[in-house]
């Protein structure tokens, strides 16, 4: 760690903003301050009435600044290339690399989506849970289940109400966890509306809406039906990798230029609409053509459409590339367990909020539609997920690292499940625990 006035210099410098002048300053302050505690002096570098250093002093002390001259130069580099590459600050990286993916939405900029004016407060049911669940060709206790698969929140709903909450400790119901891919699900209702509003259509091209994207080549094809459906075929890979942070989706969650991103990766791995394959650049594009053609930004549409009419009860934090820029779409909004709950309870409500239809019921059949393409073995359709198994009427938002909005329309049951359970998060088993919580009661 860094002390004395180069340390407070570092702590403080602005990333990219390492300049000569300003090595210099520091290193001249952190000599003249170790000449002066050595000599009892307190003025200028090198004062004519000081002691001069003995040889051996004066070998370590250039050693020293030679060695921290090469430290500073090398702080700067990384700062300034990570502002070269659009990437977060050296010491961000540092800290995502070892932060629980449910706070890492803490690191970004954010655009706040303010609590509903008319919050609707959540009533509760008596209603009996299953004292087992299946995990794995046995049966284990709920609470082994939530250890297991480190979950930090558990709400169940049933016909609108709360009938099971659990946090682990340090978790409450206001605190706010990220949705990872779970935004997907919610950029989707949102461009339902969009939709019936005739503001777009699943035929347009991307590229009418986005005419900067346009290549004149096959890119130019990619319509909005099939970035819904991951059928796009941009290839941008899905990297969750940590220790691999510049590529594909990773590098999409680090750029602080989103605008640029995709405009430096318009290549296609096949045909758009031949085939599905899931890509969260498709949900980006999707965020960005919406932003576009309805003139506001997604935290906005966010809170005027849909947050505000379902009665959220806390603030929600929708990231940014960066201060001021626009919101990571296929990603990384911030809320609690009982708000994403009433998103759930949006959908299994069949998009009405009391007597206001909120999401057209067409866009409802719509996600509750399996598309043609099944996306890593398993229906998909704009956006929403349907798991193989049980009776094909449940749909979820799913995000990685163990993100469940999960919906079953017959019971009336809606779960959210957040966690921090690594990237290959066993969804099969959980979609059967939550169909024996549905069934239950």
């Amino acid at each position: 760690m860094f002390i004395g006035p180069i340390g407070r210099w570092v702590h403080a410098a602005e990333p990219g903003r390492l300049s000569l002048d300003t090595m210099i300053e520091a290193l001249s302050a952190a000599v003249n301050a170790g000449l002066a505690e050595r000599t009892g002096e307190r003025g200028p570098f090198m004062n004519a009435s000081a002691p001069q250093p003995s040889r051996r002093r004066t070998y370590l002390l250039r050693t020293a600044i030679g060695v921290t001259a090469t430290v500073l130069v090398l702080i700067g580099a990384a700062f300034g290339a990570t502002a070269i590459m659009s990437l977060p600050s050296p010491p961000t990286l540092v800290q995502l690399m070892f932060d629980p993916p449910s706070t890492q939405g803490e690191l970004f900029a954010s655009r706040t989506v303010p609590a509903s004016p008319n919050p609707r407060p959540l009533p509760t049911a008596d209603v009996p849970m299953p004292e087992t669940v299946p995990w794995k060709g046995s049966q284990i206790p709920l609470s082994e289940f939530l250890d297991t698969t480190k979950t930090n929140s558990f709400v169940v709903l049933r016909d609108g109400a709360v009938i099971h909450e659990w946090y682990r400790d340090g978790v409450t119901e206001t605190t706010k966890q990220s949705s990872w891919s779970v935004a997907k699900s919610v950029v989707s209702l949102l461009i339902g509306r969009a939709i019936d509003a005739g503001q777009m259509r699943e035929d347009d091209r991307l590229v009418d809406l986005l005419p900067e994207l346009a290549t004149g080549g096959d890119y130019d094809k990619v319509t909005i039906g099939d970035l819904l459906d991951m059928s796009s075929g941009v290839d941008v890979s899905e990297n969750y990798n940590k220790w691999a942070p510049f590529t594909g989706t990773a590098r999409m969650y680090l750029t602080t230029d989103l605008a640029e991103f995709v405009e430096q990766h318009r290549t296609l791995i096949f045909p758009p609409g031949s085939t599905g394959d899931y890509r969260s650049v498709d949900t980006q594009l999707l965020g960005m053509a919406l932003a576009r053609v309805t003139g506001t930004p997604l935290g906005e549409l966010l809170a005027r459409d849909i947050w505000a009419p379902i009665g959220a009860e806390r603030d929600a934090l929708w990231n940014l590339d960066r201060s001021g820029g626009q919101e990571k779409a296929f990603c990384c909004l911030n809320a609690t367990a009982r708000d994403f709950a009433r998103i759930g309870q949006l959908v299994a409500d069949g998009g009405r909020v009391g007597d206001n239809q909120i999401i057209p019921p067409a866009w409802i059949e719509r996600i509750s539609t399996p598309s043609p393409h099944r996306i890593s073995d398993e229906g998909y359709a704009a956006q929403w997920w349907h798991p193989d198994g049980g009776d094909g009427a449940d749909l979820s938002a799913i995000g990685v690292y163990g993100q469940y909005i999960y919906v079953d329309p017959p019971s009336g049951t809606v779960i959210v499940k957040l966690s921090d359970y690594g990237t290959s998060q066993d969804e099969t088993e959980t979609f059967e625990v939550f169909r024996t919580i549905a069934r239950a009661g």
